[in-house]
């Protein structure tokens, strides 16, 4: 890194490329001790890189490089898995035969939907109807209801949003 922040371009080169190597297996036992996928390891590990980048100005060449290495390198995976959230990812071939097929809707479901646009306005119930239950795009609900792409927009925000209020002034 001293010949690096010096001026030399294969240095740094070089420099980045081992860091790169000995950052892999601290990022992916930090990914698993923490429960997280693995396939995330190139990420964080580019992450650091890319802060070692900015932050190499940052750097003491009078101390040891190895601590501020890591330090960069903790905060970096903090902040991923802090990113990450705890979310748990499970395969969905592991449900493939319990999911509905596409288009199957409970009878209940599609009552419960109805019910809840009722009380909007005739325009946004058709058109959260036709976008948000009937998969309809933005340009074939608006040519189905003859008004404007940018009507249907407005629509459907409006829509939505007063569902979302009335949900939340509900629970």
């Amino acid at each position: 890194m001293r010949r690096a922040r010096a001026g030399d371009g294969a240095a740094y080169d070089r420099c980045l490329r081992e860091l790169a190597h000995a950052l892999r297996p601290v990022v992916r036992r930090g990914l698993a001790r923490a429960g997280k996928s693995l396939a995330d390891t190139e990420d964080v590990v580019q992450d650091i890189l890319i802060a070692v980048h900015l932050k190499r100005h940052t750097w003491d060449a009078g101390r040891p490089f190895e601590p501020w290495l890591y330090a960069i390198a903790r905060h970096k995976l903090t902040d991923a898995l802090r990113k990450r959230g705890s979310r748990v990812e499970v395969p969905i071939e592991l449900f493939a035969e319990t999911l509905p097929s596409e288009g199957e809707i409970e009878p209940r479901m599609a009552e419960d939907v109805t019910r809840s646009l009722e009380g909007l306005p005739r325009r946004q119930a058709d058109v959260v109807r036709a976008i948000a239950i009937d998969g309809v795009s933005i340009a074939e609900t608006a040519a189905r209801l003859d008004i404007s792409e940018g009507a249907v927009r407005v629509a459907l925000h409006r829509g939505l949003a007063a569902l979302t209020r009335r949900n939340r002034d509900d629970g």
